[in-house]
C-alpha cells in the first residue's frame, strides 16, 4: 500500500465520539474548501459502522455549506430503520453548529433475483494509456504542488482531462480508469467509500467540456449540489474500474452529469449522478 493510500485509509476512519456521533479530519492540504468526495465518503462511513447486516445499495446526499478543512467534521448518524432486507441511515454533516452536508444511505443483504445490464464501452487498456503525471507533464509548472503531490487513486484518461482552459469545444463526456493505488483490506463497506470519494473527482468536468470552462479560469465558480449513487454489484476499488461520464444537460448555472462504473471485466458496479453548479462571474466569459 502506498503512503498516500494508507493517508486515505486513515481519512476515512473516523472517531468514535459517542453512540452514533463521529468524527473526522481532513488532510493538511491548501484547500479553499472540504473536498466533497471526502465528506461524502466520511459520510458513508459513520452510517455504515451504524448497520450490522447488508451492504449499501445506494445513497443520496446534498453539499449544503463549503466545509472549512481547517477544523473538524462531526457526523451524527440518525437509525431511520433497521428492517429484515433494508437498513436506512440518515447522517448529518456539521461544523461550527451549522450543517454542511447531508446523506441518506440504504443497506441490502445480498438476494438472488433478475439480472441485466448496460455493455461496457470498447475502451483502451489502463496500462496502454500514460499516468496522471505523464499526462499532466506539459503543465507541472502550472500546476505546482497539485501535480507533485502524492495521489491515493490511479487514474488513466482515457479522453483528454478538462485541467485547463480549452480553445475547443468538446463534446460532454470523458472516460476515465482508476484503482486504489495499493492493495485494501477486505472490507465492502471501505470499497464502496473509496468508490465515492472517487465518484466526486471528475464527474462535473463532463457538464464544462461544451462551453470551453475549466476548473483554473478566472470568473468561473464550480462546485457540487448533490450526489446520488446506486452500488448494483460487488466489487473492488483497488482493482481497475472504468469511470464512463456524460452530461445530458445545463441550464441556469447548473449543469447534471451522469457515470457509470464498470469493472475490468465489464460488469455494471455502480451508477451516478450529480448536479453541480458553473456560476460565471466573470462576464467577460461570453461563450458558456
Amino acid at each position: 500500500m502506498t503512503d498516500s493510500l494508507d493517508a486515505l485509509i486513515t481519512l476515512l476512519d473516523l472517531d468514535q465520539i459517542e453512540e452514533n456521533i463521529f468524527r473526522g479530519y481532513s488532510p493538511e492540504e491548501h484547500r479553499m474548501r472540504v473536498f466533497g468526495g471526502q465528506v461524502a465518503g466520511q459520510a458513508l462511513v459513520a452510517a455504515g459502522r451504524t448497520v450490522s447486516k447488508g451492504n449499501v445499495h445506494s445513497l443520496h446526499a446534498y453539499f449544503l455549506r463549503p466545509g472549512d478543512p481547517r477544523i473538524p467534521i462531526v457526523y451524527l448518524v440518525d437509525r431511520i430503520r433497521d428492517g429484515k432486507s433494508f437498513t436506512t441511515r440518515r447522517v448529518i454533516a456539521l461544523q461550527r453548529g451549522e450543517a454542511i452536508f447531508n446523506l441518506s444511505a440504504s443497506f441490502h443483504i445480498q438476494e438472488p433475483g433478475i439480472d441485466h445490464q448496460s455493455e461496457m464501452p470498447d475502451v483502451p487498456d489502463p496500462l496502454s494509456l500514460p499516468t496522471f503525471k505523464e499526462k499532466m507533464a506539459p503543465y507541472a509548472k502550472r500546476m505546482g504542488e497539485w501535480y507533485s503531490r502524492p495521489r491515493p487513486l490511479d487514474q488513466r484518461y482515457i479522453t483528454e482531462p478538462n485541467m485547463f482552459k480549452t480553445q475547443e469545444k468538446r463534446e460532454p463526456y470523458q472516460r476515465v480508469w482508476v484503482r486504489a493505488d495499493g492493495t485494501l483490506p477486505d472490507d465492502p463497506l471501505l470499497h464502496a467509500c473509496v468508490i465515492a470519494y472517487a465518484s466526486d473527482m471528475t464527474l462535473l468536468d463532463s457538464v464544462m467540456l461544451p462551453h470551453k470552462v475549466s476548473w483554473d479560469q478566472p470568473g468561473v465558480m464550480v462546485a457540487s449540489l448533490d450526489h446520488a449513487m446506486w452500488f448494483h454489484r460487488q466489487f473492488r476499488a483497488d482493482e481497475w474500474f472504468l469511470y464512463d461520464q456524460e452530461s445530458p444537460t445545463a441550464s441556469g448555472s447548473r449543469g447534471l452529469a451522469r457515470g457509470q462504473i464498470f469493472s475490468s471485466d465489464g460488469r455494471l458496479v455502480v451508477s451516478v449522478v450529480q448536479e453541480g453548479l458553473v456560476r460565471i462571474i466573470n462576464q467577460e466569459i461570453q461563450d458558456f
